[in-house]
């Protein structure tokens, strides 16, 4: 079967192969030995979260701090 690359380097995948994986929306994707490796990911939320936390800088001990924080009776 043949994938299309389009000219804004989008891949269309063939229904036949897709259909095997009915839930997933997301693909991890590598290169390896030359080739293009899809590996089917389930994101949730807590790793859509994690995954700014990181981008941001942010530490559990930071998460902690503000919850504490957030916590305190005035």
């Amino acid at each position: 079967m043949l994938a299309k690359l389009t000219s804004k380097n989008q891949l269309t995948l063939p229904k036949a192969v897709i259909s095997a994986f009915p839930d997933i929306d997301y693909f991890d994707v590598a290169e390896e030995n030359g080739r293009i490796v899809l590996t089917p990911v389930q994101v949730t939320r807590a790793d859509a979260v994690r995954t700014k936390l990181a981008e941001l800088g942010l530490s559990d001990g930071d998460v902690a701090d503000a919850v504490a924080w957030a916590r305190r009776k005035e």
